[in-house]
């Protein structure tokens, strides 16, 4: 399996029509994730920068997805896995599927998947905590959610926001780490602009 370029990556995005607002919340975890990638790799440990890369640019495609696929009746996440899956790209499943905020708030999945995630995925998902349209805390990504999904839509039942914010928390703080930087310091690295004019975006 070949993780897709960054080219290839923008193109499989294109390909679903995406509107502008979905566009810029992509770009932006998919250049979250890259700086962040790289920062780590600067600190001297081993990423799969390409696979960041591609899977936080994909990591929302079940989102775009006509209601005949059959990925659009899988939670969220796992559905962008099973497109990219039939799309020859197995290779991303893990990162894609497992960045939803949502998985914060089932204890021992997210116990189990901070035991034995991948640093690619932790990034990912890190990212998706981060960008919203732009950079943000972790603060405002959390008062944005709270303000879209109310409690009965939140798919965070048995939960506490308290405890799904604590577990967002340990993931920024295992990031940043590796990283060697402060929350705060977060950046963007660009790269996206370039990728989807060369699959055949027109400028805007």
């Amino acid at each position: 399996m070949t993780v897709p370029g960054r080219v290839d990556a923008a193109r499989l995005l294109l390909s679903l029509d995406p509107p502008d607002w979905f566009l810029r919340h992509s770009r932006a975890v998919a250049e979250v994730a890259a700086w962040l990638a790289a920062r780590i790799v600067r600190a001297g440990m081993a990423v799969d920068r390409p696979l960041v890369e591609s899977a936080a640019l994909l990591h929302d495609v079940d989102k775009l997805l006509p209601e005949d696929d059959p990925a659009r009746h899988l939670p969220h996440g796992d559905g962008s896995a099973d497109w990219l899956g039939r799309h020859g790209h197995q290779e991303l499943g893990r990162a894609v599927a497992n960045h939803p905020v949502s998985r914060l708030s089932d204890g021992e999945r997210f116990r189990r998947w901070a035991a034995f995630a991948s640093r690619e995925e932790r990034i990912v998902a890190y990212a998706d905590k981060r960008a919203g349209q732009r950079v943000e805390s972790l603060a405002a990504r959390f008062a944005s959610w709270e303000c879209r999904f109310p409690e009965d839509r939140a798919g965070w039942s048995g939960t506490t926001r308290a405890e799904i914010r604590r577990r967002a928390e340990r993931l920024e703080a295992d990031v940043c780490r590796a990283a060697a930087i402060a929350p705060h310091e977060v950046r963007r690295l660009g790269w996206t602009h370039a990728a989807l004019l060369a699959a055949g975006r027109r400028a805007s």
